[in-house]
């Protein structure tokens, strides 16, 4: 009976030994919270440049232009934008509470977070599109504003976090060098009147601009690069 009970005991031990030096031997590795997927380049291209007849998924490009770079300010140009960044544009589209815009809503519901992680990667690796600033008389005022701020109004410099040439900083800021001015425009006045809710720190920026800083500011980001 003892030797019995003694084994038993053994046995136990050791199966507790080995649950704590390795965990998976006692948990079942499925239950183990999934990464985030791992981006899917040539996917992302096929997505983008097709889109996905099956799930009535409009290719990307029809809006947003050839390897992401739009025709015109109703659209931006998507090409060479930080990846994180364009993911949660996506999933903000989807969300639709602080995004909300009826055309992109519908396309990222659509979209699985994969798609996303794999369109948004596709974008980061293709080459930005140019743009120039086209106001002379506003470019001091954009310049000043984009460099500086606004220290009257308490406007922080642009370049503090979109960097000084507008490439942004990835997983933080957007690029915005080369971006259409009437794009970059229509983005502010959006945040300034609650339209646009997904960033509390440029709605605050925004909400002391006014129409001249705002539109100065965009042309001059157009010219960057």
């Amino acid at each position: 009976m003892r030797q019995i009970f003694s084994v038993t005991l053994k046995t136990l031990v050791i199966a507790l030994g080995l649950s704590l030096v390795n965990p998976s031997f006692a948990a079942d590795p499925a239950a183990a919270p999934a990464g985030p997927a791992k981006a899917d380049v040539a996917k992302g291209e096929a997505l983008y440049n097709a889109g996905d007849a099956k799930r009535g998924l409009a290719a990307c490009m029809g809006c947003h232009g050839p390897n992401g770079v739009s025709g015109g300010g109703t659209y931006p140009k998507l090409a060479g934008q930080h990846a994180a960044y364009t993911v949660k544009q996506l999933k903000d589209y989807k969300a639709g509470k602080d995004r909300p815009n009826a055309i992109m809503g519908a396309f990222a519901g659509m979209m699985t977070e994969e798609d996303m992680i794999n369109v948004a990667a596709y974008l980061e690796k293709q080459t930005p599109g140019l743009g120039t600033a086209k106001n002379k008389a506003s470019i001091e005022l954009g310049q000043k504003i984009y460099r500086g701020g606004i220290a009257s109004k308490q406007v922080p410099a642009c370049a503090a976090c979109h960097a000084p040439n507008g490439a942004g900083i990835p997983s933080q800021y957007p690029r915005l060098s080369g971006q259409w001015a009437e794009y970059t425009e229509a983005q502010l006045v959006a945040y300034r009147q609650g339209e646009r809710k997904n960033s509390v720190q440029m709605t605050g920026i925004a909400s002391r601009m006014s129409d001249a800083e705002i539109k100065a500011v965009s042309d001059y980001i157009a010219g960057l690069r």
